[in-house]
């Protein structure tokens, strides 16, 4: 197992025997593309010494585009909400890196690939969302024996600064659902502001999970987009803390009470046509909302209206989060509301409202006492 170099054409090769096959049959591993006889001597030592630490990786064409393609195929075991994710996610890096061999990825390139990324105006955030997905991927490369180390993981990441939490002011609301007031889905939006509840969360409710007489519904299903389709998973929330009951005001229930009478109008006049999922939102014959649309709805309708043209996550859930801790609501209500694991998050997420409280909180015991 000494291994030769040789020269083909005007570069000097490799060869290392590495045993025989099922058949007897030595196999034998070409390492080319040295300029330089002593480059290839270098190279023969290294390959010796992996090769006797097991730390060996063959030679092999496949492409980091191939190499991708093939891990999210063999990913059994995830939903196909996790793969959508997967799969957007490292599109950002294939774009970029798809065409190199897998084997001769560096960390260099992958650190070029997040510049390039963070230049052509991502954020660090994103950056970093896919970085996780990509280590992953490349983990598995490893152990699979395809390449002798994760490059990922010698990439230094950028530092995400956390935005300023985009919301609408109280005015900003009531202008915006007096724009939508008359519009078939206006209870969602309605929803979205009064409840905090998650875009997935509003979409995928089901009429068996609302009591409109106590005014309470249930969030134990979410509608999500899988390679632009929606998807209804039955009760799969974002979290296990996620699965929770919510109180809705009165308001709030009389327009769920009349879109539930429309609703069922819409269903007579389809007849045949209509699939009844027991969405409480859905198209004219039962068909879910696509989570996409109703994002792109919220920011049209938004600069109609003459607000800031949010998505529905700040519109609704920064906004109602913003506006109740504001009015006083107890933390740990508004964290419950939300679905928040800790109301450590909710305290995180809102610090431009909850530092104002402390601040409140002080002064306010300060001025009690200072009264005797």
């Amino acid at each position: 197992m000494k291994g030769t170099v040789i020269k083909r054409g005007n570069k000097w090769a490799v060869v290392i025997d590495v045993g025989q096959d099922v058949n007897g049959k030595r196999i034998r591993k070409w390492h080319s593309g040295f300029d330089r006889k002593r480059d290839a001597e270098a190279a023969r030592i290294e390959i010796l010494s992996k090769l006797a630490s097991g730390r060996y990786v063959a030679p092999t064409k496949i492409t980091v585009d191939e190499y991708v393609a093939r891990w999210l195929d063999n990913r059994k075991n995830i939903a196909d909400t996790t793969r959508g994710t997967y799969r957007f996610e490292l599109k950002r890096i294939t774009d970029i890196l798809g065409p190199r061999v897998l084997t001769q990825l560096a960390p260099t390139h992958v650190a070029d690939c997040y510049t390039e990324l963070l230049a052509s105006g991502l954020s660090a955030k994103s950056v970093r969302n896919s970085h996780g997905v990509f280590h992953k991927a490349l983990t598995d490369a490893v152990r699979e024996g395809l390449v002798g180390r994760n490059v990922a993981e010698h990439v230094e990441l950028p530092h995400p600064q956390r935005p300023d939490t985009e919301t609408w002011t109280a005015a900003e609301a009531h202008t915006f659902l007096g724009h939508v007031a008359t519009h078939r889905l206006y209870p969602a939006w309605r929803l979205a502001v009064t409840t905090g509840m998650r875009r997935s969360e509003i979409l995928g409710l089901r009429w068996q999970h609302v009591d409109l007489d106590t005014g309470r519904i249930a969030a134990v299903d979410t509608l999500v987009e899988v390679d632009n389709r929606p998807v209804l998973r039955i009760d799969e929330t974002k979290t296990v803390g996620s699965r929770r009951t919510i109180a809705i005001d009165t308001a709030t229930a009389e327009a769920l009470r009349a879109h539930h009478a429309h609703q069922a109008t819409e269903k007579l006049a389809a007849g045949e046509l209509y699939c009844d999922k027991g969405l409480v939102f859905c198209d004219e014959i039962g068909q879910p909302v696509s989570p996409d649309w109703f994002t792109r709805a919220t920011k049209r309708f938004a600069t109609a209206a003459g607000v800031p043209p949010l998505t529905p996550h700040p519109a609704g859930r920064h906004t109602f989060a913003t506006l109740a801790l504001s009015a006083g609501v107890a933390s740990k209500v508004v964290a419950e509301r939300l679905g928040h694991a800790s109301i450590t998050t909710t305290l995180d997420r809102y610090s431009h409202v909850t530092e104002g409280m402390d601040r409140h909180a002080a002064d306010t015991v300060a001025d009690i006492i200072a009264q005797g």
